[in-house]
């Protein structure tokens, strides 16, 4: 696939680490001379210094050629325009644009991305994805990560396995009989800093952190099972009033009627006007990494420190004052990941990275095939792939003991008529199901050539 870029800044050069690897033809724009020298030293793609939204710059880079452009600049009009001029002048047949102001996403002016107007196929808005992101992870606080498929019928959890799990030793195959009636598949495993597709024999060990799909019915009982059972936090203290700030503030006054919520933000004029358009939520102005501030703040009686700023070192430093005053557990947003390796050292329980968040989405659009969702785990080494099965689907019409799946494949959750099902051997996949399917990062090609009808792909 060809593939325009524009941006190279960390969401820019993220996407294009992993779709050069993956060997699409990859073609990056920035402004920024620097940036793209780096970007070319290190990575199999070209490089071009200019303006993303210039017809020549974008002709220079091969936009005539282009299959899909990425505009992710840190402007959100030099992406609709790089988008518009890419349709426009050059017939690229996908657009996707990164827009942060809400003020373009309000449901009135919906019609402004219509084919007829700015023609851009996929918007992505990383502060609702974010705030999404914390929104579940706060409705669920045993998981790791917590990730939705199958129109929300299905989830993908992440789980931590301490001392506390009750599970740890056991094979998976015992794990079956022990809840014949769970419907839940621990489908990835990662352990020792490598991701592993376990099978049935397979034990999780102490320390593993496991990847589990399951109904949204049982995604409580699961965690419980994994002696993860809390309860949902009641006074949550957030970190960044900003727009990921506002927007969970927000939904938690919306979906969390009973919580008490406290922000802390830097900037007044930034405060003054968050506390104009929330009810129930406490704003206060100064910096989170003032500790009579956050006494003030409640943090000794905070059940969650969320922490959003755009500084990672601002989230990591409140982050660990506030469990220092008390308060319970903390999540913090990294951008850099060069933190994410040592966040537990530091006193952090869980980050957020709005990085792989993006990368997720993209890769969504470029997975060729019925490929409906894609989710990717720790850094690219694994995805969650949600897709459609078609009538050729070399996977459907026969039972799952008799396809003999590559080995770093492994079925979760098979969507049949309204009802999520736990795959076993003898489960058969029909057409129209969808299947939710956890692939190594070696094997997301095969199952690309699995949902795109190839009679072939078991001969």
């Amino acid at each position: 696939m060809r593939i325009l870029i524009c941006g190279a800044g960390q969401v820019g050069y993220g996407i294009a680490e992993r779709l050069s690897a993956e060997q699409n033809d990859v073609s990056v724009i920035d402004s920024s001379p620097e940036l793209i020298s780096n970007i070319q030293d290190r990575l199999d793609v070209r490089g071009y210094v200019g303006h993303g939204a210039h017809p020549d710059v974008l002709a220079r880079a091969g936009a005539e050629q282009a299959d899909m452009i990425i505009g992710v600049t840190l402007y959100d009009e030099v992406n609709m325009v790089a988008c518009q001029v890419a349709h426009s002048l050059f017939n690229v047949p996908t657009k996707i644009a990164r827009i942060r102001a809400q003020s373009y996403r309000q449901p009135h002016w919906q019609n402004l991305f219509s084919r007829e107007n700015m023609p851009i196929d996929v918007i992505i808005s990383p502060e609702i994805e974010v705030g999404d992101v914390i929104m579940r992870r706060i409705a669920l606080p045993g998981a790791k990560d917590v990730v939705t498929f199958l129109d929300d019928e299905a989830a993908m959890v992440a789980i931590e396995c301490d001392e506390n799990c009750p599970v740890v030793d056991t094979p998976l195959s015992q794990l079956t009989e022990l809840f014949p009636d769970l419907n839940a598949v621990v489908c990835g495993i990662y352990r020792d800093g490598q991701m592993i597709a376990p099978k049935s024999m397979d034990q999780i060990l102490l320390g593993d952190l496991a990847y589990v799909i399951a109904a949204r019915g049982q995604i409580r009982r699961t965690l419980s099972i994994f002696g993860k059972e809390k309860s949902e936090a009641g006074r949550i203290l957030i970190a960044g009033g900003g727009n990921i700030g506002l927007y969970l503030a927000q939904q938690i006054e919306e979906k969390m009627p009973a919580a008490r919520v406290r922000v802390i933000e830097s900037n007044r004029e930034t405060a003054i006007k968050m506390a104009d358009e929330l009810s129930r939520t406490v704003v206060l102005h100064g910096s989170a990494l003032d500790e009579q501030l956050l006494s003030e703040a409640g943090a000794a009686n905070s059940d969650l420190m969320v922490a959003i700023t755009n500084d990672d070192q601002v989230n990591i430093l409140s982050s660990v004052m506030a469990r220092k005053l008390g308060c319970k557990s903390n999540l913090a947003l990294l951008n850099n990941p060069g933190y994410h390796g040592f966040t537990k050292s530091l006193g952090i329980d869980d980050y957020i990275n709005p990085r792989s968040i993006t990368i997720s989405r993209v890769l969504q659009h470029v997975r060729r095939g019925r490929i409906l969702g894609v989710y990717s785990l720790q850094n690219g080494a694994a995805e969650i792939i949600e897709a459609e099965a078609l009538d050729t689907s070399p996977l459907v019409g026969r039972p799952l003991r008799e396809l003999d799946l590559p080995g770093g494949v492994r079925i979760g959750a098979i969507y049949h008529d309204g009802n999520v099902i736990s795959p076993s051997g003898d489960s058969i996949i029909k057409s129209g199901d969808k299947v939710v399917i956890f692939a190594l990062n070696d094997m997301v090609h095969e199952v690309e050539q699995m949902f795109r009808a190839s009679l072939e792909f078991f001969g």
